[in-house]
């Protein structure tokens, strides 16, 4: 089945539409917009285990890739550098793939019971440099490459996304005993003859005791 561009589907309308339905800022809404790390995105930074990365490649093709470790495994080089280690994952290098035709990124970093987001947004690029990558250490393990982000702006984003989500609350996590493994998912997605879902749980269970 052939999907219709995006230009020619039914209901699209276009941005002065959107600026008409929910409205436009108030000016002070703006001023919480920083062009740079103060102290509280640096301890909102300091304190998170968790945060994703989105990017795009120069024909438009977007990715936004998770990125996890002890709280603080982002580090703060200055209040406008950010230096994001890499970890072993699937190779695929979706994120430096792109960076290194478009720079731009946006990064939204969680703590886990906190309502409130930081949404920080620069150009990046990735980088070797053997001063910066003994400072990225894990387990035991130094960083291979890691991403160095220049940032351009950083600013607080409001809980309610959250409190919808009841994200932090107990309830949604049962949510997860409704899924399938991640094996099951993975064996349906690779659709190799032989490759079961067993085989593939004790995979990713080996692989993530192993090769964090």
């Amino acid at each position: 089945m052939t999907t219709a561009p995006l230009s020619t589907r039914p209901g699209r309308i276009g941005l002065a539409r959107v600026r008409e339905i929910i409205g436009t800022p108030e000016p002070v809404m703006r001023q919480k917009v920083l062009d740079r790390l103060d102290d509280h995105c640096r301890l909102f930074i300091a304190h998170s285990p968790f945060c994703t990365i989105a990017s795009a490649d120069l024909t438009g093709r977007t990715d936004c890739s998770p990125r996890g470790d002890h709280p603080g495994f982002v580090r703060v080089l200055d209040d406008r550098t950010l230096l994001i280690p890499d970890r072993p994952g699937n190779q695929l290098a979706d994120t430096f793939t792109n960076i290194t035709e478009n720079p731009g990124v946006g990064l939204l970093f969680l703590v886990p019971g906190y309502a409130e987001t930081l949404r920080v947004n620069g150009r990046a690029y990735p980088t070797d440099d053997p001063d910066l990558l003994p400072m990225l250490e894990s387990r035991g393990r130094p960083a291979k490459l890691a991403t160095v982000v220049e940032v351009d702006e950083a600013y607080l984003h409001c809980a309610k996304a959250i409190i919808r989500s009841g994200l932090w609350e107990d309830e949604p996590r049962e949510l997860a005993a409704q899924l399938p493994s991640g094996g099951t998912i993975a064996a349906a997605h690779f659709g190799i003859a032989g490759l079961t879902a067993a085989l593939l749980d004790d995979d990713l269970a080996d692989d993530y005791r192993h090769n964090l």
